[in-house]
């Protein structure tokens, strides 16, 4: 029943971390990554029609859709205003559940060694009549269950560091392309909105 346990337990942290590396990748339905590979060197306002088009009617592409009409605001002070409120919440976004994978880290570990104490708490406890052979059988068998349950909370901490890790170098790169994507939006948004004066 302990090992059960701590195989739950195990799976449970696993997947709390892994749910925080989704929800690290799915932060917005555009990876900002992507549409700068769209963007190219020299974006003009068609790209940025096709983008807009693209997530005008997907209900996961809200933080997409709000960017596009900040960036549309006439007015310089409120567009910059409004764009950073975006950034924002894209910062927001893709830093839920940041704690978690550490969380369970700490939980699957302190969890592992825990039930491995009271597999040899209870296993010691009901041998001590027992000598010889079958004394040394019950404590090698005791202790390699104990491994088993602590190596459940290791393989599940081991899982939640790594999710970790990942979430955190890919939360920095994904708000790097999503500042230099914001960077190209509005530098053709204004480019486009003030045109300059042809030479007489």
């Amino acid at each position: 029943m302990i090992p059960f346990v701590a195989a739950l337990v195990a799976l449970a942290c696993a997947a709390a971390s892994a749910r925080r590396l989704w929800l690290a990748a799915n932060a917005t339905a555009l990876h900002p990554e992507d549409v700068l590979q769209k963007l190219g060197r020299s974006p003009d306002k068609s790209v940025i029609d096709r983008l807009r088009a693209a997530v005008a009617d997907d209900p996961s592409a809200d933080w997409e859709r709000d960017l596009f009409e900040a960036l549309s605001t006439p007015n310089e002070k409120h567009r910059i205003a409004l764009v950073n409120e975006q950034l924002t919440e894209l910062d927001l976004r893709i830093q839920r559940w940041s704690r978690v994978p550490r969380v369970c880290a700490s939980i699957a570990t302190s969890f592992g060694f825990l039930l491995a104490t009271l597999v040899l708490r209870q296993g010691l406890a009901d041998s001590s009549e027992l000598v010889g052979d079958i004394g040394e059988l019950v404590v090698r068998g005791l202790v390699g269950d104990a491994l088993t349950v602590a190596a459940m909370g290791i393989v599940g901490t081991a899982f939640c560091i790594g999710a970790n890790t990942h979430a955190k170098r890919m939360t920095r790169e994904r708000l790097a392309a999503a500042d230099k994507m914001v960077e190209k939006l509005e530098a053709v948004w204004e480019r486009d909105a003030d045109p300059r004066p042809d030479p007489a």
